[in-house]
């Protein structure tokens, strides 16, 4: 039989939360962030869908190229910019905006000869300590790139947050601080905002905000869900149930035996799994939507299927859809990060490993 999981992709869900990301910083521009495929919702569903964004960034060349071949017009920014100088070619070609974040990159420019100068966005490491320029070097290597002839005027000058995803945590305003004091006397246009910052900073959020996870309808701040702050889900994974058997106090269910009906229950099969993306981690507990009511997950998750204790549903039947996360106001919402919760991971990652085998469809 064909398999009936399926991801659902709302795209008008999609569009309020970008304009709910645009709304916080009035007269501001927002960069879609659409790597990892989207975020595992589709690259050219997302671009497509998302056509009043101001630009897209992405993680590699190849989706950078895959979007400009489709014929996405907007700025399209490489977040880790080049790592060889022979990629300059195909930035200019393209006409792709880069993230310059080490010395090594400043050269490469330096060498590099092109008729239209190429847009730059010079990442200052503020306390993140993964990619951007040590603060003792940005003044220099911001005079060197305002200077090279393959560089256009003015620089985008970003940060990056470390851990905005925590509402409580003051060490957003101390690398908020580092940016300002070392960018006072640099000119360029300012870029500092990821989802979490978005939805948290009340002031002063700069030119050019970058949501990123928040456009996708899930939370970017621990020990909250989407809805705390207005957002929709954009992806919906369903499938059906294929099997219902009454098991009796004492069945093992499962692979290894490892969950133990309690008492005389109906036990229902879904025709989901980690070969289509569902957490092998998630625990006993974990919940999930049978006709809009709350099951939870029994035994370990396999490569096709897992098993749902149905004691509370009513009247279940072959066929009945079910919600691993996502969801309308219509049919119920099951919010990711509680699956991610009790699957011991985040959001983002469910997100990006739904399979190829999962059918995608959009909704408006």
């Amino acid at each position: 039989m064909s398999r009936p999981s399926r991801a659902i992709i709302n795209l008008a869900a999609l569009r309020h939360n970008y304009q709910l990301a645009k709304s916080r910083n009035p007269g501001g521009l927002a960069m879609a962030v659409i790597k990892a495929n989207g975020y595992g919702h589709g690259l050219l569903t997302v671009a497509n869908g998302l056509g009043e964004a101001d630009a897209f960034a992405v993680a590699s060349m190849d989706e950078a190229i895959i979007l400009r071949e489709a014929g996405i017009a907007q700025k399209i920014l490489l977040l880790a910019g080049v790592c060889a100088a022979a990629e300059l070619s195909l930035v200019d070609r393209y006409r792709l905006d880069i993230v310059v974040h080490c010395a090594e990159q400043v050269s490469m420019l330096e060498s590099f000869r092109v008729q239209d100068p190429l847009n730059v966005w010079l990442k200052i490491n503020t306390g993140m300590n993964r990619l951007g320029i040590a603060i003792a070097d940005v003044v220099s290597l911001h005079a060197r790139l305002t200077a090279c002839q393959a560089v256009a005027i003015p620089l985008v000058l970003m940060t990056h947050f470390a851990n905005a995803d925590d509402r409580r945590d003051k060490y957003l305003q101390t690398q908020r601080q580092a940016f300002k004091q070392v960018t006072a006397s640099l000119s360029g246009i300012k870029s500092i905002a990821n989802s979490a910052a978005t939805l948290f900073i009340e002031d002063d959020l700069g030119d050019w905000i970058r949501p990123g996870i928040m456009l996708y309808g899930a939370s970017p701040f621990i020990n909250s869900i989407g809805s705390d702050d207005g957002l929709k889900p954009v992806m919906t994974l369903e499938s059906a149930l294929i099997g219902i058997r009454q098991q009796v106090t004492g069945d093992p269910v499962g692979y290894g035996g490892a969950w133990v009906c309690p008492q005389d229950m109906l036990v229902g099969v879904v025709a989901i799994g980690y070969g289509d993306g569902y957490p092998w981690h998630a625990k006993a507990g974990t919940p999930v939507m049978v006709n809009g009511q709350v099951a939870k997950l029994v035994g370990r998750v396999s490569m096709d299927m897992i098993t749902v204790d149905l004691t509370n549903i009513k009247k279940p039947k072959l066929g009945d859809k079910v919600i691993l996360w996502g969801g309308s106001d219509k049919s119920g919402i099951l919010p990711i990060e509680e699956v991610a919760s009790s699957a011991g991971t985040i959001s983002y990652e469910l997100l990006c490993q739904v399979t190829a085998r999962v059918k995608f469809k959009t909704s408006d």
